[in-house]
């Protein structure tokens, strides 16, 4: 597999530049909070000699917190601090806003929803995030609910974010790159009552999208931020629910694929959300067509999820006298606070069980954080590392990861931690195939 160490200009710019000129690349956003997930992507970073993007949500923090309790910088410190730990050279890590907008507010006025955005984007610029999406596209709350939000309303609102984008750049001496639109689910993954989540975009909603948004811009005399306007959110055809996978239709996705050939766009590229659990060559195509960037998030977690799953099993099979208990105490967890799965799992309750535990849109990455749920993990490795697992053990409960490192000449002894992102490097393994 290539690599593109000898590239050190970390943009999209730059990775359009080098599609330009007809070489295949693209970039993979690592949309994660999780320690170790984080780590294993830096990881591959430093064997392939590549940056890596890193992307927080709106959700995950914000001026409030969100739901990691975070703010923008705090994430920015602790995506710093785990370079420090890893030995990843900090300047090549981009750091990227998913759906900046008013989304956490959508059921206030949209004056005050929209306030509440500006003040987001300006503290993510401000903490060094380079790459913003601006997400625009949800009704607020005095917007007529019997009509669909305009596309020059969605692009009104998203030039007024990029005016305080560009303001709070400016004075601290950076360019901000952007990308617009939103034909997505909402950050967490598609419900069942959505419909039709897998219609590819239609070539002639892009163009009136991109028109709509060059013109609001123009408006606002944010030509320069428009220059910076690297790529689109579109659907190119790609879904997961809790147990299966729609794959990218190359053929289905022609027309969409084929205005990117125009040249009033040969400066823009797609980007792709939720092509999480995508075989690799269907992920190499959609950047073959100019999907350049793919995100992907809840497939990261949920294979970390299930090497921490097969640790638990081995734990059980060495009948230690202080067993974590991890299987038990995440489910508990979950089910005494089900507010970040119980709309999303639907089904009886044995089948919501199961989603709990092994849904692909592993909403138990919520539950990570937890202090009793972190607790079990801390004991689980200890345990682990403690063990001496045989290298039999590993191969019968997580051959993948036994296969990579005995290929690798790794050996025991073997580290819980080191485990866990082993696992999970089988997932980045895909997106490099893609994007290298």
């Amino acid at each position: 597999m290539k690599t593109n160490s000898e590239h050190t200009e970390n943009t999209i710019r730059a990775l359009i530049r080098r599609r330009a000129s007809g070489e295949h690349c693209g970039i993979y956003a690592a949309c994660t909070a999780n320690a170790q997930v984080i780590q294993a992507v830096m990881e591959a970073g430093i064997d392939h000699g590549i940056p890596v993007l890193i992307e927080a949500t709106a959700n995950q923090c914000n001026q409030y917190g969100g739901y990691s309790g975070m703010l923008p910088s705090d994430f920015a410190r602790y995506i710093a601090a785990l370079a420090e730990k890893t030995g990843f050279d900090p300047s090549r890590v981009i750091l990227g806003g998913d759906h900046l907008g008013p989304l956490v507010w959508k059921s206030e006025p949209a004056e005050q929803a929209m306030g509440k955005a500006e003040e987001l984007v300006r503290l993510f610029v401000e903490a060094g995030f380079g790459k913003i999406h601006l997400d625009t596209s949800m009704k607020l709350a005095d917007d007529d609910p019997s009509l669909p939000l305009s596309d020059d309303v969605i692009a009104e609102r998203a030039a007024r974010l990029a005016a305080v984008c560009e303001y709070a750049a400016k004075k601290a001496g950076r360019e901000i790159e952007y990308v617009v639109g939103s034909e997505v689910p909402v950050p967490g993954g598609a419900q069942a009552s959505e419909a039709d989540p897998f219609a590819v975009t239609a070539p002639e909603d892009f163009e009136k999208t991109w028109a709509a948004f060059k013109k609001a811009f123009g408006e606002k005399s944010l030509d320069d931020a428009l220059a910076r306007v690297v790529g689109v959110v579109v659907q190119p055809g790609v879904e997961f629910g809790d147990d299966t996978v729609h794959p990218y239709d190359r053929a289905a996705a022609a027309a969409l694929m084929g205005t990117l050939a125009k040249t009033t766009y040969d400066s823009l590229i797609f980007e792709g959300h939720s092509t999480d659990y995508q075989p690799r060559a269907k992920l190499r195509e959609l950047v073959e067509d100019g999907v350049a960037i793919l995100k992907v998030g809840p497939a990261l977690t949920f294979y970390f999820r299930e090497a921490v799953f097969a640790l638990a099993q081995i734990e059980g099979e060495l009948s230690l006298p202080a067993p974590s208990r991890f299987r038990e105490v995440l489910d508990e967890c979950m089910a005494a606070r089900p507010d970040d799965w119980d709309k999303y799992y639907t089904g009886t309750e044995e089948e919501r069980r199961l989603k709990r535990k092994y849904s692909f849109s592993d909403r138990s990455r919520y539950y990570f954080t937890d202090k009793k749920v972190r607790a079990a993990l801390e004991t689980l490795f200890s345990n682990i590392d403690a063990a001496d697992v045989p290298a039999s053990l590993l191969s019968q409960y997580l051959p993948s990861t036994y296969d990579r490192l005995r290929n690798s000449g790794v050996g025991p002894p073997f580290k819980a931690a080191g485990l866990a992102r082993a696992r999970v490097r089988d997932c980045i393994d895909d997106y490099l195939y893609a994007v290298l």
